[in-house]
């Protein structure tokens, strides 16, 4: 019989972990689930067409992505990063396409087939899948052998373990790691997430997006530029999600109450602007069909906010007018208090320490034979496809070093 490694957690690092490890038949491995489904992640990211990784081919760029992590990926991308990523599943009859923002999908937008792809190389590779198997307990036997002990199964002894049980939403769910070898556990929380500003006039925009703003929260140097979508209940859209990963940390030192500063056009400021109503004054529109770039019901509401008659003609506008509508263009600021975000695509910042963790193999430095992989770690990535890279990285090296590792 052959030793065994089992691999907790059936996520995008979990599947990619058991896949490596499964693929030199060197260990028989078992991939385990407490959930009753598999790769759910995967299954509703990106809209349900999973943003498979990144079109970033440097890794000196690519690296930057990551709020957390950052120096340790660098590193461990040398090993496996997008361009591998996308051979991977490329040569397994996967194509792919890269969209204008560089975000990668499967050329079927369609999210099962990158879930359907995982299950069959799971299925070759005679990885035995458990689904609704809870872990109980670690433990190491005189032997030097792992003992998972699963509630109502009966225990399964291994010579490795490759933890990828994801981002928590509560520090004291990864208790269990810390004690299990003393590891480091780099407190969780919410680093994708949107803003609320529940009772302002802009909710009524819902489905309104500004396709090249800027974000910038006041009182800190945060600021990031890009497309914000309004919503029911605030602000999302790449701009607000990126803000929110870099900021997650300061944001919770705010406990979610601060004010959000929107420049509509980030390339505009105000000179830019005072310009364009020069040239308005030529044609003396009414202020509601001048051109601007940007939606017109947000234009529009820009005016409102501004009193500003929309039937008002561009000479007949006030200076005081003038000045406020710029104003509102380059530093319209919202209240926000809370955040939303989505249950199953919940990332986190925080996890076990990466000066636990030998970035070359990901193998614990405090427990021999014991691997994580995935968000379990302490690293986060913006949107874009960089937290699938993340766990396809890290996954490959846990997996690929536990199975050749004697």
């Amino acid at each position: 019989m052959k030793p065994k490694i089992v691999v907790v957690g059936a996520g995008a690092a979990g599947f990619f972990a058991a896949i490596h490890a499964a693929e030199n038949r060197n260990y028989d491995v078992i991939l385990i689930e407490k959930m009753n489904k598999f790769l759910s992640k995967v299954k509703i990211s990106g809209g349900g067409r999973c943003n498979v990784t990144n079109a970033c081919s440097q890794i000196s760029e690519l690296s930057k992505n990551y709020p957390r992590g950052e120096k340790f990926l660098k590193k461990a991308f040398q090993y496996f990063y997008t361009k591998d990523t996308i051979e991977w599943f490329e040569d397994r009859g996967v194509m792919l396409k890269t969209e204008p923002d560089n975000r990668i999908f499967p050329v079927t937008n369609d999210s099962q087939t990158i879930v359907d792809i995982l299950e069959k190389e799971r299925k070759k590779q005679n990885i035995q899948l458990l689904l609704s198997a809870e872990l109980e307990k670690i433990s190491i036997n005189s032997k030097e052998n792992f003992i998972i002990k699963i509630k109502n199964q009966h225990d399964i002894i291994a010579e490795k373990v490759i933890i990828t049980t994801g981002g928590s939403p509560k520090t004291e769910n990864l208790d269990w790691i810390k004690n299990f070898g003393n590891h480091t556990i780099i407190p969780c929380l919410p680093s994708l997430f949107t803003f609320n500003i529940p009772k302002n006039d802009v909710l009524h925009l819902q489905g309104v997006a500004a396709n090249a703003a800027q974000a910038r929260i006041q009182g800190t140097n945060l600021v990031t530029n890009g497309a914000i979508l309004i919503t029911h209940w605030g602000m999302s859209g790449p701009a607000i999600l990126r803000l929110s990963a870099w900021g997650a940390r300061i944001l919770a030192e705010k406990n979610y109450d601060f004010v959000v500063a929107i420049q509509w056009i980030a390339e505009k400021k105000a000179n830019d602007w005072q310009q364009d109503f020069e040239e308005w004054k030529n044609s003396n529109k009414q202020m509601k069909n001048v051109w601007v770039d940007l939606p017109k019901r947000l234009w529009i509401f820009l005016l409102e906010k501004a009193n500003i008659d929309i039937d008002k003609k561009v000479n007949d506008l006030k200076k005081s007018e003038q000045k406020k509508l710029i104003e509102l263009l380059t530093n319209d600021t919202y209240k926000v208090t809370g955040k939303t975000t989505f249950k199953e695509e919940f990332v986190t910042c925080g996890g076990v320490s990466l000066d636990d963790v030998d970035y070359n193999t990901m193998e614990s430095k405090k427990v021999k034979n014991l691997f994580f992989a995935g968000e379990i770690l302490d690293i986060d990535g913006i949107t874009g496809g960089f937290n699938f890279q993340s766990a396809w990285t890290t996954g490959f090296l846990a997996g690929k070093n536990a199975s050749e590792k004697k």
